[in-house]
């Protein structure tokens, strides 16, 4: 390892007081964007509504908070689950390009533990905002709200409890999911810092063998919580590749924000073995897994619209058709397929990371897009929409998001300085 040693392999990230400053920032003019949202969604910046419709307001505002939390819960837990299944994917395909920078999708995971007590926390307080399903009247033969088709699903969610109580199953499954998923980061990271203490390869071969076991739980347990978190949301409409759609919007969305991270990082005087050959293989990753997801989007789409069955057809008719969501589901093409195929398409965007940046931020907050159309017109109706609370709930998360993967990527060393790869990385070339 002669060669890559001519680089310092013991940095550590700095996570400045400056920096810490500009995301708290984020933080805070996305709360005030969020508060106006709230205040104009209650009426109080409407004075016609104020009398005649307050109390129709008022649970309309914390029914669309409640929504965007959600929205939010699922799209950022996604990403922390991704960086490690990134990371974990290197291990098993014995990588060793990516071996420079597999702490920045490493540290994604830090953000779990937040995002499962949050999860848990949003479910048992506004499930019945979000789920239709949650309501127990329809499970009862003798109410005017019974509903066949949802009641003959009862047993996914209340198993082995009665159906209309406390879906004991579903919420098994959502702990578990993060339970594991948590334990298999912290193993992750534990082999990966005695890694850089003790050297060796033994931690390599450790690392690898744990992370095949992890890839095959985060097959199952990525499919099924798409299922739970977003699917159930439109109770009667189902699609078989929903688990790969929302895996692909996970997917593109973490490689995103870990092309984004690996910028910054090298801009700011770090990782100095990164060069263009390692931003031109995230650049297209990026590039191939947008084709991914739209060839998903639209093998979904297709087979839907051309079979033309009603119970399938209402899911697109509500998001094609809505004054609400029309726009957002063209602009979803444009931002997740559109633009970053054609800015992409070169060699040379892929190499340079002004392009690489641009593209990613437009990502990010594409596919942001892409889950408030999977979650709002099921939770929403008509009442949904992009405005201030969304975007100021988008900023809040993100910002405190941010602050908790650079908070973990600053406490051990950026690189993984024994790594039996480090040197292939260092002379990686396409």
């Amino acid at each position: 390892m002669a060669q890559a040693t001519n680089f310092n392999l013991e940095e550590k990230f700095d996570f400045s007081s400056s920096l810490k400053k500009k995301i708290g920032i984020v933080a805070i003019i996305g709360l005030v964007m969020l508060v106006l949202g709230i205040v104009f969604a209650s009426g109080g910046g409407h004075g016609e509504h104020e009398a005649a419709d307050g109390a129709h307001h008022a649970f309309h505002w914390s029914k669309r908070l409640i929504a965007n939390i959600w929205i939010n819960n699922v799209y950022f837990a996604g990403i922390a689950i991704v960086g490690v299944f990134f990371f974990a994917l290197q291990y098993a395909a014995q990588a060793g390009w990516s071996t420079p920078f597999l702490r920045v999708p490493l540290a994604f995971g830090s953000w779990l533990p937040f995002a499962g007590l949050a999860m848990i926390a949003v479910f048992l307080i506004g499930n019945h905002d979000i789920f239709h399903w949650t309501h127990a009247e329809l499970y009862d033969t003798t109410s005017p709200e019974y509903d066949k088709i949802i009641d003959g699903k009862k047993t996914f969610f209340f198993w082995p409890g009665e159906a209309g109580g406390f879906p004991l199953f579903y919420f098994l499954r959502m702990v578990v999911f993060f339970g594991v998923w948590v334990l298999f980061f912290r193993k992750l990271r534990s082999l990966s810092i005695a890694e850089d203490l003790n050297g060796g390869n033994s931690y390599w071969y450790k690392i690898r063998s744990v992370s095949a076991f992890f890839i095959v739980f985060f097959a199952v347990s990525s499919s099924v919580s798409a299922w739970d978190w977003v699917m159930s949301i439109d109770t009667h409409w189902f699609s078989t590749m929903f688990g790969w759609y929302v895996f692909a919007s996970w997917f593109v969305s973490a490689l995103a924000a870990i092309t984004l991270i690996v910028v910054f990082l090298r801009e700011a005087g770090y990782l100095k073995m990164i060069n263009a050959n390692h931003l031109h293989d995230l650049g297209k990753f990026v590039f191939a897994f947008s084709i991914f997801w739209t060839y998903i989007w639209f093998s979904q789409f297709l087979l839907i619209y051309y079979a033309n069955i009603p119970e399938e057809a209402v899911y697109f008719v509500e998001r094609m058709e809505s004054d609400h969501y029309a726009g957002v589901f063209f602009i979803n093409i444009i931002l997740n397929f559109f633009f970053p195929f054609l800015v992409l398409m070169t060699r040379d965007s892929k190499r340079h990371t002004i392009f690489l940046k641009i593209v990613c931020s437009v990502i990010l907050f594409g596919h942001w897009m892409d889950f408030f159309l999977m979650v709002t017109p099921g939770t929403l109706k008509e009442n949904g929409g992009v405005g201030l609370m969304e975007v100021g709930s988008l900023l809040v998360y993100g910002a405190i998001v941010t602050f908790v993967i650079l908070t973990s990527l600053a406490k051990n060393g950026l690189v993984p300085k024994n790594h039996p790869m480090l040197e292939e990385s260092y002379n990686h070339h396409i």
